[in-house]
């Protein structure tokens, strides 16, 4: 198994967890990548090599223990989408708490 297949494996986990456990959260898509809602705001995708996160600006980083975030920054010629980051599929174990640390900001939006 490649390791791009093996972070699509972790990211469908956690899909099947966060949408079974959690009424108001579906699938959905992020600039046409797999991702989920919280009602009809998306708070976290599968990027290339990663998973991506609407963390907010303030998320205090150093609370998930040493991990990689990159700002998500899908477009060539603009800045970074302000409060998204990417994790790396090196760090998917990561992935889950910060899915979950992504809805709770963005329910309080």
């Amino acid at each position: 198994m490649s390791p791009s297949d093996i972070g699509t494996t972790a990211f469908n986990r956690i899909v099947l967890k966060l949408t079974t456990a959690e009424n108001d959260v579906t699938a959905g898509k992020m600039m046409s990548a797999p991702g989920l809602k919280c009602g009809d705001k998306i708070f976290a995708f599968r990027a290339k090599q990663g998973m991506g996160f609407r963390l907010g600006r303030e998320f205090d980083f150093n609370a998930h223990g040493s991990i990689d975030f990159e700002p998500l920054k899908p477009f060539k010629t603009k800045g970074p989408l302000k409060g998204w980051y990417v994790v790396a599929d090196k760090q998917r174990d990561a992935w889950e708490a910060l899915a979950r640390s992504a809805l709770a900001f963005t329910r309080n939006l």
